[in-house]
């Protein structure tokens, strides 16, 4: 395990997660990491461009290219079926995939145990966690919502006079956050009204129309906009404020305890030899000692949280367990 460096230490957040998250490690910059170690990475996104799947393939990319780690990168959206259009494709062609890396997170557990596709992470090579991104709710300008006891306010006297907007369907991610945190406030959480979007973009506009009330959102996707002024943030799921967002105030210090982090990380196809695997593993665990990596991170408000291989598989296994208690919990799962 790599020893985190001072400036590494003061950036290090300590995972608390409601899904279990095992704990981010930061590691140091070195100036030995622009020694390219793998030729080429292709990276296949189950999702179009601009979502957080998308910036996140892009984002290690740029990484990796800029840091010499890979010598050429290329990528490949492929959206459809709540990504599992791409799941298929990279199944059905893995003889050709030997250098694809699939992005994904936590919709490929939610998604499995809802039967939204047939095919689970064991269908794949899990070869590397990479990082976590805290939920947002978000809220226009001029929202009358300064503070999340108004929304809690005006939930108690009409729930379904407050709407939430996400990027995704209902029982995803976007609706489990706002669900948790009502639920957490003594409601019903299936009496939360959820207008599901067909992507973040979509939601986005949704809530800067007047169509929905609040956004649930990743704060990664967030904070591009609310630096340029055209929304608010009025709350992360983080255990505590992050280092890219000090002024964004967290549910648990406004006396609600929900705490949710998603993951995104990489597989490749099946049948991937474990000494591809293990190559490409490490050459994402090397990314971080580059300052390229930084760039990336901070601009994205991410949280590094790197899981290599066996470590990834059995983090995937206990947080199906817990998510899907929790879906159970909320009813979106019998």
């Amino acid at each position: 395990m790599k020893t985190p460096s001072t400036f590494a230490r003061r950036t290090l957040l300590k995972m608390a997660a409601a899904i279990a998250f095992t704990g981010a490690l930061s590691v140091p910059l070195s100036a030995n990491a622009a020694q390219a170690q793998v030729d080429s990475i292709h990276f296949l996104v189950p999702g179009g461009a601009g979502g957080g799947w998308d910036g996140t393939a892009r984002g290690t990319g740029e990484a990796l290219k800029k840091s010499g780690l890979v010598k050429k990168v290329s990528f490949q959206n492929l959206s459809g079926g709540g990504g599992g259009k791409a799941i298929a494709y990279l199944i059905e062609t893995a003889e050709q995939q030997k250098n694809t890396l699939m992005v994904n997170s936590t919709p490929i557990v939610i998604r499995s145990l809802t039967g939204v596709f047939p095919q689970s992470f064991r269908d794949l090579t899990p070869v590397a966690g990479t990082i976590a991104d805290y939920g947002a709710l978000v809220v226009r300008n001029n929202s009358p919502y300064k503070h999340w006891n108004d929304v809690v306010a005006d939930f108690r006297e009409s729930p379904r006079n407050v709407k939430f907007a996400g990027g995704s369907t209902r029982g995803s991610m976007d609706h489990l956050v706002p669900a948790a945190a009502i639920k957490e406030e003594g409601f019903d959480p299936r009496s939360l009204r959820y207008i599901a979007y067909d992507a973040g973009g979509k939601a986005m506009a949704g809530l800067l129309s007047g169509e929905a009330d609040l956004l649930s959102t990743g704060l990664g996707e967030a904070l591009e906009m609310a630096k340029a002024g055209q929304v608010r943030i009025l709350a992360t799921t983080a255990p505590k404020r992050t280092p890219d967002a000090p002024n964004v105030p967290t549910l648990k210090e406004m006396g609600n305890n929900t705490v949710f982090a998603n993951w995104r990380g990489f597989f490749g196809a099946p049948g991937m030899s474990d000494s591809k695997r293990d190559e490409l593993a490490k050459v994402l665990g090397d990314m971080y000692d580059t300052e390229a990596w930084e760039t990336v991170r901070s601009r994205n408000g991410w949280v590094n949280d790197y899981k290599p291989a066996s470590e990834f598989v059995s983090f995937l296994e206990s947080q199906e367990e817990q998510v899907g208690s929790l879906m159970r919990e909320l009813g979106f799962l019998k």
